[in-house]
């Protein structure tokens, strides 16, 4: 059975370490966090682990996860690589989103495979989390030995493990796609909602109309990809309609909807007869 330290005692840490622990292939070594308390009630709420009250305390493991916020991780993995209680071999890891492998530089020096591991997942409550965590999508990054270890893993815990590239900017790329679908997708919602509102449609209306439609574009984006997804006016070069619509949104909408437009009209591709017209109905501003 492999073994695995825990820096860092928050809600992804906890939630991780507790899929590990009940895995059956992984055991739960150390756990050490600034606040001796977090480490206490982490261990407790696993049910697995010691508690370290410093750095140098933790034991020898196969697995590292660096479970801090991304500002931290760079810090820790120096204070790591200075009290050189990595052994080396051992595979070091963390869960940022934007950051990549490269934050464990001095680490990796002293023979540490290091990676970054991050489950597309929301860790808002660690029960649930550990329930729910299943098929969840895993995006690995870092050196081969790190990747190979950290593909088992995810399998293990029930996620399901990919690579990145290891091209330079590619983490960075992967967390702005994240981003935009996630961040973006609420914002649209918001400004569609602030649309409706000039129609006079009920607020629990309105908010049942969008949030059907958004599901239902989705599951055909999932189906048939974005290009055979595509349907409304931009698609059908219908330039007049697009005309009313910049006519009818709020100021608050005016902007995003000339962008997302232009970015239609080059998905589109050749089911536009005529993008130059379309671009332009969608960069004319009047008065």
């Amino acid at each position: 059975m492999l073994t695995l330290n825990l820096i860092g005692a928050g809600r992804l840490g906890k939630s991780i370490a507790q899929l590990a622990q009940q895995s059956g292939q992984y055991r739960l070594a150390g756990i050490y966090s600034r606040s001796l308390a977090s480490s206490t009630a982490a261990c407790e709420w696993i049910g697995a682990g010691q508690v370290a009250a410093q750095l140098t305390d933790l034991p020898p493991a196969d697995l590292w996860l660096i479970a801090v916020p991304d500002g931290a991780i760079a810090n820790v993995a120096a204070e790591l690589a200075q009290a050189g209680v990595v052994n080396a071999g051992a595979v070091v890891f963390h869960a940022s989103g934007a950051l990549a492998s490269d934050q464990f530089t001095p680490l990796a020096a002293q023979g540490v495979s290091a990676a970054s591991w991050h489950p597309a997942f929301s860790f808002a409550e660690p029960a649930r989390a550990v329930h729910t965590f299943a098929g969840t999508l895993c995006a690995l990054e870092g050196d081969a030995q790190a990747v190979t270890a950290l593909s088992d893993f995810s399998a293990a815990i029930g996620g399901q493990p990919f690579a990145l590239s290891s091209d330079a900017g590619a983490k960075v790329a992967y967390h702005a796609a994240l981003s935009m679908a996630a961040n973006y997708l609420v914002t649209l919602s918001d400004l569609a909602l602030q649309t409706t509102a000039k129609a006079g449609i009920a607020p629990e209306v309105a908010q049942q109309l969008v949030c059907s439609l958004m599901r239902q574009t989705l599951a055909n984006v999932e189906s048939i990809g974005p290009y055979a997804a595509l349907t409304g006016p931009i698609v059908r070069g219908d330039a007049a309609t697009v005309a009313q619509h910049l006519a009818a949104l709020p100021n608050s909408a005016q902007a995003p909807y000339r962008a997302l437009g232009s970015a239609t009209v080059a998905l589109a591709g050749k089911r536009l007869a005529n993008p130059a017209a379309m671009r332009q109905t969608l960069q004319r501003k009047e008065g």
